[in-house]
C-alpha cells in the first residue's frame, strides 16, 4: 500500500495546490499532515520546487513543512537538511488484519462528529491555541465513521475510520485513479486522561473495525508512543511503514 497516499487522502488539507507532482498542503496551520508538502514526485528542478513552496507558506504566514515517507522525492530529505530544514515528528505506520473480536464497552457510532467527540478529541490532541473549527473541517472533507465511548453523557474515549481504496494516485497529482483493494484508516484515537487502562481504546477501536466490516486496516502514532503500539500491535497491527518531517 502507498501510505503516503493513504494518510493525505484521510486527512484532507481543504487548500492544495500541485507544482511538479507534489502537492502543497494548507489547513489553517492545523497538524502538520494537513500543511505540508507532500513531495512524491521527481520535479524537473528539485531546487525551484522548494523555493516555490517555501514562497507558498510564506504567503499564509506558515513555516514550510515537508511529509517524507517511503515514496518521497529521491534526494529531498538529504537536500532539505543541507539547507537547515529540522527532522521532527518520526511517525509510524501499523498496518495488518485487525483482531476482529467484541469490544468490552458498549461504543456510540455516527457519520458525522458531535460536540461531546470533538470536544474529546480536542482536549487530548488539541496542541493549538486556536483552529477548532479548522480541524473539524479537516476531519469532516472525507466520509468517515466516528466512535465514542461515553459516561454519563461525556465522550471518554473517541476514535474516526476512513473506508478507502488502495490509492493509485493522489487527487493534485495531475493523476486521477483510485482503488485497488480496500482498507480503512483509524484516525484520531484518544482517550481522556482521567479514563486511560481501562481498554477503552481498544474498545473504540474494535467498535470501528466491525462496523467497517474490514479485513484491512492502517494507522499512525508517533515512533515514541511505544504504549500506543503495543496497544496496537495486540489488536493485529504492525509497523509497515515511516515517515517524518523536515520542517524550515
Amino acid at each position: 500500500m502507498n501510505f503516503d497516499l493513504l494518510v493525505h487522502e484521510a486527512w484532507p488539507a481543504y487548500e492544495q495546490h500541485a507544482h511538479d507532482g507534489w502537492v502543497f498542503r494548507h489547513a489553517g496551520g492545523v497538524t502538520k499532515r494537513a500543511n505540508s508538502v507532500l513531495a512524491l514526485g521527481e520535479p524537473a528542478d528539485l531546487g525551484g520546487a522548494i523555493e516555490a513552496a517555501e514562497a507558498f507558506y510564506r504567503q499564509r504566514g506558515q513555516r514550510c513543512v515537508f511529509s517524507l515517507g517511503l515514496n518521497a522525492t529521491p534526494g529531498l530529505d538529504e537536500e532539505l537538511e543541507r539547507r537547515g530544514y529540522e527532522l521532527v515528528d518520526p511517525t509510524v505506520v501499523m498496518a495488518g488484519s485487525p483482531t476482529a473480536g467484541p469490544p468490552a464497552y458498549q461504543v456510540r457510532i455516527e457519520d458525522r462528529p458531535w460536540g461531546g467527540w470533538l470536544e474529546a478529541w480536542w482536549a487530548v490532541d488539541g496542541r493549538y491555541r486556536s483552529g477548532f473549527e479548522d480541524a473539524e473541517r479537516i476531519c469532516t472533507g472525507v466520509p468517515a465513521w466516528y466512535a465514542a465511548y461515553e459516561e454519563d453523557g461525556v465522550a471518554l474515549a473517541v476514535g474516526r475510520a476512513v473506508p478507502q481504496g488502495d490509492p493509485v494516485n493522489a487527487p493534485g497529482t495531475g493523476v486521477s485513479g483510485m482503488s485497488r483493494g480496500d482498507t480503512l484508516g483509524i484516525y484520531c484515537m484518544a482517550t481522556l486522561p482521567q479514563a486511560r487502562r481501562r481498554g477503552l481504546a481498544r474498545a473504540v477501536l474494535r467498535a470501528l473495525v466491525r462496523h467497517a466490516d474490514t479485513e484491512s486496516a492502517y494507522l499512525v502514532t508517533t515512533a515514541a508512543n511505544l504504549t500506543a503500539q503495543a496497544l496496537y500491535r495486540g489488536e493485529g497491527l504492525e509497523i509497515a511503514g515511516r515517515y517524518h518531517y523536515r520542517v524550515r
